[in-house]
């Protein structure tokens, strides 16, 4: 190892401990992408979103679930779009002005969601999420936490559990 890296890594070291020291602790902060749909905020993890879009053309694709509107066609890659509202059992709605598409990726898996509006990047902190409500299946259930903030709460959303094919 070189002198010049071990000296970083030292002062690295002696960094971590005076920091230690003072009883201060290293806060994990989770980076979250927030949207409305229909009357609820939530949020998915920043690093499992590949693109934020503008609705598209998209092609219907046959015998697929309802919430399935189709596939669209994204610099040469055939994804499939999945309408929110509909996943969730709320009524349809008209793309308007803020309709969005959010392209998620977990993996391999990617897939297009249409949202009704994207609200902000948010960054919470380990304490400001709570588990999922115990009342919810928590392996097979698509929610992963529940953000606390100011005035409000968000519904953190598990992406691979989205991601899941079933159709």
């Amino acid at each position: 190892m070189s002198q010049q890296l071990e000296k970083v890594l030292k002062n690295k070291d002696r960094a971590m401990d005076s920091v230690l020291d003072d009883g201060q602790q290293e806060e994990n902060i989770t980076q979250l992408v927030g949207f409305i749909v229909g009357d609820e905020e939530y949020a998915i993890p920043i690093l499992n979103i590949q693109e934020i879009i503008k609705p598209i053309e998209y092609t219907r694709v046959p015998s697929t679930p309802n919430y399935v509107l189709g596939a669209f066609n994204l610099r040469g890659n055939v994804i499939p779009l999945i309408d929110l509202r509909m996943k969730f059992n709320l009524p349809s709605q008209n793309q308007n002005a803020e309709t969005r598409y959010i392209v998620m990726k977990d993996g391999d898996n990617i897939a297009g969601f249409v949202i009704d509006k994207l609200t902000e990047a948010i960054r919470l902190t380990d304490q400001q999420i709570e588990p999922a409500p115990e009342t919810l299946h928590k392996d097979k259930g698509a929610i992963s936490g529940i953000g606390k903030r100011k005035d409000s709460i968000l519904t953190i959303l598990k992406v691979d559990v989205l991601l899941q094919r079933d159709f």
